[in-house]
């Protein structure tokens, strides 16, 4: 079976949940290998997880080459990998890094690239949205090794175990390719709430939350659900609330269970990066809000009287 090579996202060896669905889309195609660069110890602590969801190797690249640079490294290691190995395909994730290592590597091997992929079928063939996700496609790369840069929370992570055996692979790497330094790491404070990416529930705030002070009903109710808290772009503009919790289609792409839209109107990009979530439930005042077109429960009210409510039913149920 023909071996395809997918590039883990990983924090220091702990896999990322976009690393599983990649490794699912892979066995479309062929046998998954993963390929883990980074620090010292980063495949050893990686290695159960990618086992779990069947990756049958581990490519090991861990050096302070890599730790120590910004992506080129990265995409000079897969590129050697792509050449010695003549994988089916090679898969990453269409996170603002791995794109870039993307862009890169088909650029190195003269192969075809296929971003915001949504789904790969055996024979190559991939899903992608466009139009802000208005539009489905169906494309084929047809030069080189197929690259896809998959877009999180896309495709279902399904488990199956996988050998896992480790090979370690020399990291040599270019002058050029350490012109970008990474000088410092800053460890974002991070409370009790779920990542975004990976929340099973998220509540999400928009420009009819008014304020920042006011997204405190948002977190209150993202609390009581043990949720994720979003924003549309149209809320992280006007400095409600951060941008790294923007969802949308300049924003973080989410497909969680349970989507909760609170003073969101429904603008064609926020709905790229929410969509594909399982139930989606809004609650806007404007009973023609775009919104309630893809909502599978819509509540006509103020917010203000709504959530709060809602946030107080919930804690009363849990009590």
């Amino acid at each position: 079976m023909a071996e395809v090579l997918v590039l883990v996202e990983h924090d220091n060896g702990v896999v990322k949940k976009v690393t599983g669905e990649l490794l699912t889309a892979a066995r479309a195609l062929g046998e998954p290998s993963a390929v883990v660069l980074g620090a010292a110890g980063s495949a050893a602590t990686a290695s159960a997880r990618l086992a779990e969801f069947g990756a049958e190797k581990i490519y090991a690249g861990e050096s302070a080459d890599i730790d120590g640079y910004v992506v080129a490294p990265k995409a000079e290691v897969l590129a050697r990998l792509v050449r010695d190995l003549a994988p089916a395909a090679v898969l990453v994730a269409a996170t603002s890094e791995g794109k870039e290592v993307a862009g890169r590597l088909a650029v190195k091997t003269e192969s075809g690239l296929l971003t915001d992929v949504t789904s790969i079928d055996a024979d190559g063939t991939a899903g992608q949205t466009i139009f802000a996700g208005g539009m489905l496609v169906k494309s084929r790369v047809r030069t080189g090794t197929p690259i896809y840069a998959v877009r999180p929370n896309a495709i279902t992570a399904v488990p199956a175990t996988g050998a896992a055996s480790r090979q370690d692979i020399e990291v040599s790497v270019s002058d050029s390719a350490r012109a970008a330094t990474v000088t410092e790491r800053v460890v974002e404070a991070r409370g009790s709430r779920p990542e975004l990416a990976e929340a099973s529930i998220v509540v999400s705030g928009g420009r009819g939350v008014g304020s920042a002070d006011n997204f405190k009903i948002i977190e209150s109710l993202a609390d009581s659900l043990g949720a994720a808290v979003g924003a549309s772009r149209a809320a992280t503009d006007s400095g409600f609330y951060p941008h790294q919790f923007q969802v949308g289609q300049t924003g973080k792409t989410v497909s969680p269970q349970l989507y909760v839209a609170c003073g969101i109107s429904g603008a064609i990009q926020h709905r790229a990066g929410m969509q594909t979530s399982k139930t989606i439930v809004a609650v806007n005042k404007d009973p023609e809000a775009p919104i309630f077109e893809l909502a599978d429960f819509g509540i006509v009210g103020d917010l203000f009287a709504v959530v709060p409510q809602a946030t107080d039913e919930i804690n009363r149920r849990k009590a």
